[in-house]
């Protein structure tokens, strides 16, 4: 193959590609909705992300305060008097 048809068949492929993803075959309403679609499963899925981080954050929490009253138990039963 030789430069000049590598780059003629180059422009063909672009060129189908770019008439392809401007042709999708959908009215605007339903590009709208696969649009809306898209952003709503984006959002849920952030929405999952940042409740597990406050949940893991919550556990270190708890697990700090508790291992503080048991500290704190240990020590009063050992002579601390608060």
């Amino acid at each position: 193959m030789t430069p000049d048809e590598r780059a003629e068949f180059a422009a063909e492929i672009a060129a189908a590609i770019r008439i392809r993803s401007t042709d999708t075959g959908l009215s605007e309403e339903e590009q709208r909705w696969v649009r809306l679609a898209i952003q709503v499963e984006g959002q849920k899925l952030e929405f999952r992300k940042t409740v597990i981080e406050k949940t893991l954050l919550s556990l270190i929490w708890a697990g700090m305060v508790g291992l503080g009253y048991i500290v704190l138990g240990w020590a009063t039963n050992h002579g601390y008097k608060p």
